[in-house]
């Protein structure tokens, strides 16, 4: 998508639009823009100088499922409270979430948990879904998306780690390419876009939507920051997804590959944190004793 901001007047023209629908609050105006981390373009909307409202121009089927999770899952905490999507799905409003991303997040053992208990487990079966992956650029299969996945990857890691440490994640997925239920999930459901305040997960953000299994959202997340990947945490959440019937090696296995997944994307974009994914590597890569 083009990130070039919309121009003033256009926003100009979407505020007085939705405060007459009555959406957004009388007194309410554009405090801050900014590039959305799935590529959009992001305009937080303050009254009385404290931000209320996120305006979020993005790309159109994406915003049509981002619209899907909100209202399917609204039952959740976590999830901003969708107010608005215009009727070409090129903008949707939702209230803002105060606190912080990244940072001062507390516990893993304690944020995991709330977000299983608080999201995922809203999560319900989508069967009539024909398709697989991202839902802009969908796949036949499950296998499909994983393996290209782990493509993109390898390309990212190089030389960083050695072609048997990728043959060995290679390895894993025709096991863990078998789903036997598909969900409408998050998709990017990390850190980076998890709001933290007083070193509680408050709210989740940003969707990056995918069709796939529930599994995917609860490994992503547990791999998303370097700190305390241990088996314990993992295994202490996992016992509170209701969807949690999976054996605990398949389990295993699909840590370890979004674990590689996350390498390659530390490798690229995250190189600070790229010595302890390494580490926690090492421990991950022939599976622990359980």
């Amino acid at each position: 998508m083009n990130n070039k901001f919309k121009a003033d007047s256009e926003i100009h023209m979407i505020e007085e639009g939705l405060r007459a629908k009555n959406i957004i609050g009388s007194t309410a105006k554009v405090m801050n823009k900014m590039s959305g981390t799935t590529g959009g373009q992001v305009y937080t909307l303050a009254e009385n100088e404290e931000p209320q409202y996120v305006l979020k121009f993005d790309n159109q089927i994406r915003n049509i499922f981002v619209k899907k999770i909100y209202q399917t899952y609204s039952q959740s905490i976590l999830l901003p409270k969708l107010l608005y999507c215009n009727d070409s799905n090129e903008f949707i409003v939702y209230t803002f979430i105060p606190g912080k991303t990244h940072n001062n997040r507390g516990l893993k053992k304690n944020w995991l948990a709330r977000l299983v208990e608080h999201l995922l487990n809203h999560y319900k079966i989508s069967q009539n879904l024909n398709i697989w992956g991202s839902v802009d650029r969908p796949y036949d299969s499950w296998r499909e998306f994983i393996e290209r996945k782990l493509n993109n990857a390898r390309r990212n890691i190089g030389d960083i780690l050695p072609i048997e440490d990728y043959n060995r994640v290679q390895s894993l997925i025709e096991r863990i390419s078998k789903v036997d239920y598909k969900y409408l999930i998050h998709g990017d459901a990390g850190v980076h876009n998890f709001v933290f305040c007083d070193y509680e997960l408050v709210g989740v953000i940003d969707p990056w939507p995918i069709v796939g299994p529930m599994t995917y959202d609860f490994t992503y997340a547990f791999c998303s920051s370097p700190d305390d990947l241990t088996m314990e945490t993992l295994f202490d959440a996992y016992d509170l997804l209701k969807d949690n019937k999976m054996e605990k090696s398949r389990l295993i296995d699909e840590v370890v590959f979004q674990l590689y997944c996350r390498i390659g994307v530390c490798a690229k974009f995250h190189p600070h944190d790229l010595q302890d994914y390494l580490k926690a590597w090492e421990y991950w890569k022939v599976p622990p004793h359980m």
